[in-house]
């Protein structure tokens, strides 16, 4: 077969293929022919036809408004048989709404594991917001914390205060360093502007104020006091005068669990809160004399405070009980107590406390790392 023959059925193949692939849209283009046309004669008899028309009415012959239906019948049927591709959008009913300050005061019933600090946590806010919050009950001693008390939770870290008679939004902003018109300003107040007055017994927040804390502690109590009064310490207060074991400067963990549960150290809170389950034992951080063991006032329950005789001493609080005496030397490491929840407490744990000459001192700097 020549190359000119071969070339040729080549050509008619290819031709064949192009006529079969526009083979289906050919009805198509016939209708928009026919349509094209139909729409071309119904302006054309729509012009011929004005001429006709009812001179009375002004309105044109029934021939024409029927020609014109007929093409709306036409486009109508051809708009439903032709598939279109579309993006197609899913309605979505939510709208985002932007972020406002929340305004209100909500309350939260102390529940068993709780504490200042979780609670805090849990609503965004500084420990000292609720601790401010709730004077009434809890005095600035989160150790006072129990089951089933009922806080008031600001929306907002500051003071939330109760107004009492004579005071003024001036001078108790001045109190707690606010500016009175932010005061005044704060929706949640929801002050009269023109009158921006609170009467004896209302509840005002004063954002971002503070104030100082009132200490509740357990004085210190050295080996060689004499006279504690067991009325105002608690009736675990040794009251003799004592010798016996000196510390050696460094400390042990005095629980099993080396992981904070609750309360961390802050200006408000002198101790962490070690993790110790019901009479998991309490072990003595540092050689010394305890002079301090039994109930305790504060809120610390049962209680054992050792003196090292080196300028520290060291405390152990919400103890189910305790396993030494008022004199006894103990030696590091030594179980001196059990845990438990004794006290204000809302669950197992250890308060521990290490004091240097009178003051405190953060435990974390003087125990080994967990």
């Amino acid at each position: 077969m020549s190359e000119d023959s071969q070339n040729g059925d080549e050509n008619q193949i290819n031709s064949k293929k192009t006529l079969k692939k526009f083979t289906p849209i050919l009805p198509w283009i016939g209708v928009f022919l026919i349509i094209f046309l139909m729409m071309i004669w119904a302006i054309y008899s729509s012009k011929a036809r004005e001429q006709s028309a009812d001179k009375k009415t002004g309105k044109p012959t029934m021939e024409l408004a029927s020609a014109v239906h007929n093409v709306d019948i036409a486009l109508s049927s051809l708009k439903q048989n032709i598939e279109v591709d579309s993006i197609h959008r899913q309605s979505n009913l939510y709208t985002i709404i932007p972020n406002r300050p929340d305004l209100v005061v909500v309350t939260h019933t102390v529940s068993l594991g709780d504490s200042i600090f979780e609670i805090a946590n849990h609503y965004n806010i500084k420990p000292e917001t609720v601790l401010w919050a709730n004077y009434d009950q809890l005095k600035d001693n989160p150790d006072m914390l129990s089951m089933g008390m009922v806080l008031k939770i600001p929306p907002v870290d500051g003071v939330y205060y109760q107004m009492v008679e004579g005071d003024t939004i001036e001078n108790i902003a001045a109190q707690f360093n606010v500016d009175p018109q932010n005061v005044i300003s704060y929706a949640g107040n929801q002050f009269e502007l023109t009158n921006p007055v609170k009467n004896s017994g209302d509840w005002v927040m004063f954002p971002g104020g503070q104030r100082e804390f009132r200490q509740w502690l357990i004085p210190d109590i050295p080996r060689g006091k004499a006279g504690v009064l067991k009325s105002v310490y608690g009736s675990g207060a040794c009251e003799g005068n004592y010798e016996g074991a000196y510390g050696t400067g460094s400390f042990v963990w005095p629980a099993g669990n080396h992981v904070l549960s609750g309360n961390d150290y802050a200006s408000w809170h002198l101790g962490i809160d070690i993790g110790a389950g019901e009479g998991a034992g309490i072990f003595a951080a540092d050689s010394g004399v305890i002079v301090f063991s039994g109930w305790a006032t504060g809120g610390y329950g049962n209680m054992v405070m050792v003196d090292h005789g080196n300028g520290y001493q060291t405390l152990y609080a919400h103890l189910s009980k305790s396993a030494v005496s008022c004199g006894q030397s103990v030696s590091q490491g030594q179980t001196i107590g059990y845990g438990g929840s004794t006290g204000n407490s809302t669950g197992a744990h250890l308060h521990f406390e290490v004091r240097y000459q009178g003051g405190f001192i953060n435990p974390w700097y003087v125990l080994p790392a967990p």
